[in-house]
């Protein structure tokens, strides 16, 4: 699997290479996909998405994050129809995205709502934040979407007094589910 190149910062930090891998595992994209973004920040995930899907919509609400996530973009290779809105989700959503997933919780249960109201496929949802992760739980729920929750955690090894020791991210909780079933 080709590297995501991110030689531009948004100061909110990417999604981690690793969870990016269990999301593409997750949302199952193939060439005939209509992905949708919802916060894109640094284009980590837009990237990995537009190497998988045949349409890619990445909406971010704040100018300058938008644009690094354009020229990430610009520094990888991707065979997508990628179209990037600069919008405060649910506006800018289209209506017939077969994938999304939602990397920030602002407005996030409009979003769910415009989720089940347009039947998109599958639903990821990434949440870092405990309290976070309960009430999204819950939204997921209400709305008969929720088909699992994964919590993982990774760790990275360092030299430490010459031998290894670990320094580890954030625990990530994904929310897995969908409207079509």
């Amino acid at each position: 699997m080709t590297q995501v190149s991110l030689p531009h910062d948004a100061k909110a930090g990417p999604t981690k290479a690793e969870v990016r891998a269990v999301l593409a595992r997750k949302l199952d994209l193939g060439p005939t996909d209509h992905f949708v973004e919802v916060g894109s920040c640094t284009g980590a995930v837009t990237v990995e998405a537009a190497r998988r899907a045949g349409r890619v919509t990445a909406l971010e609400r704040k100018a300058d994050r938008l644009e690094t996530t354009r020229r990430n973009l610009a520094e990888n290779e991707t065979s997508a129809d990628v179209r990037l809105r600069q919008a405060e989700a649910p506006e800018g959503l289209p209506d017939d995205a077969d994938a999304l997933f939602v990397g920030g919780s602002r407005n996030y249960e409009a979003v769910l709502d415009h989720a089940v109201a347009t039947s998109v496929e599958r639903v990821v949802m990434n949440v870092s934040r405990l309290e976070v992760a309960g009430e999204a739980t819950r939204a997921f729920r209400e709305r008969d979407l929720l088909e699992e929750v994964v919590q993982f955690q990774v760790s990275h090894g360092y030299e430490l007094a010459g031998a290894t020791s670990f320094d580890s991210d954030n625990p990530v909780y994904m929310l897995v589910g969908g409207g079509a079933r």
